[in-house]
């Protein structure tokens, strides 16, 4: 049973890295030059704060998955010969998939909120609508966005299954004590 779990973890971390890598690419490679009005007005990602902090949390977040990978992939290729730290790298991986989880969850959520806010303008701050008039721009952010979204459910995904990892090791009759012990 171990042995398929960390088959779908290695498998929901390896989407979750091209997905991951897809929404920083899309977001932070999209831009569009429109002439409006008497000059050309040029959207890039960088026009959004929200969007920067996307693409830095995306990248940091498939860097972080990809090391993970590794880390599965050493612990497979040994079978387990890491008895003395084993609980303490379960608990390291644990809190780490939780702070991953939640970071691109709130990225992609203020993004979300960002994007919502472009899209339909705000007239009490006098905010204009941009995506009349960059619609390539704002089809591709929100193709980002499905992207991110479904990483962000798969990084929670991962973040159960490191919890499973961390909470069997843990007798079910005695608090705090390991298996065994």
């Amino acid at each position: 049973m171990a042995l398929e779990i960390a088959k779908i973890e290695a498998i929901l971390r390896g989407i979750a890295i091209l997905l991951l890598v897809s929404t920083a690419c899309l977001v932070g490679l999209d831009s569009q030059t429109k002439f409006v009005m008497v000059y050309e007005k040029e959207v890039t990602y960088k026009d959004l704060n929200a969007l920067v902090v996307l693409v830095r949390v995306d990248a940091a977040a498939a860097a972080y998955n990809l090391l993970q990978l590794c880390r599965c992939s050493v612990s497979a290729w040994s079978q387990g010969n890491f008895k003395g730290s084993y609980r303490y790298l379960t608990w390291a991986c644990c809190v780490l998939d939780q702070l991953a989880a939640y970071t691109t969850f709130a990225a992609h959520s203020a993004a979300l909120e960002h994007s919502v806010l472009v899209l339909t303008g705000a007239k009490v701050f006098q905010w204009t609508k941009w995506c009349n008039r960059f619609t390539r721009f704002c089809f591709q952010i929100g193709g980002a966005l499905t992207c991110g979204c479904i990483a962000s459910v798969l990084m929670a995904m991962i973040s159960f299954i490191s919890a499973f990892n961390l909470f069997r090791l843990y007798s079910p009759k005695h608090f705090l004590r390991l298996k065994g012990t």
